[in-house]
């Protein structure tokens, strides 16, 4: 992952698992997960911000890069909007840290 720091902020620990702040950019030429952009994770994704499509392109992204199944990851907030909330479900912030690159 290319531009990837630390950003503390990014990824931290919820009940039954760990939120992701997100900064999303749809329309993108390709799904693809930059790196670390202030306080968010820049996710690119070539779905069209439209009827959801983004943020399922969003989950599935994650869901690969951090070994878990689809159903484990969802948007809980910022559906409508670029800076997202992402609830990933049974994982632990060193183990998302981890597989994102994050440090």
């Amino acid at each position: 992952m290319s531009g990837a720091r630390s950003g503390a902020g990014v990824v931290r620990a919820v009940a039954g698992g760990v939120q992701i702040l997100v900064k999303a950019v749809p329309g993108a030429s390709r799904n693809q997960i930059v790196g670390v952009l202030g306080e968010r994770l820049k996710v690119k994704v070539s779905a069209p911000p439209e009827g959801g499509k983004a943020n399922a392109a969003i989950e599935k992204l994650l869901a690969e890069a951090i070994g878990v199944a689809a159903r484990e990851v969802s948007v809980v907030s910022g559906a409508n909007g670029a800076e997202k909330a992402v609830m990933v479900d049974g994982v632990t912030v060193e183990g998302v840290r981890a597989a994102l690159g994050l440090g």
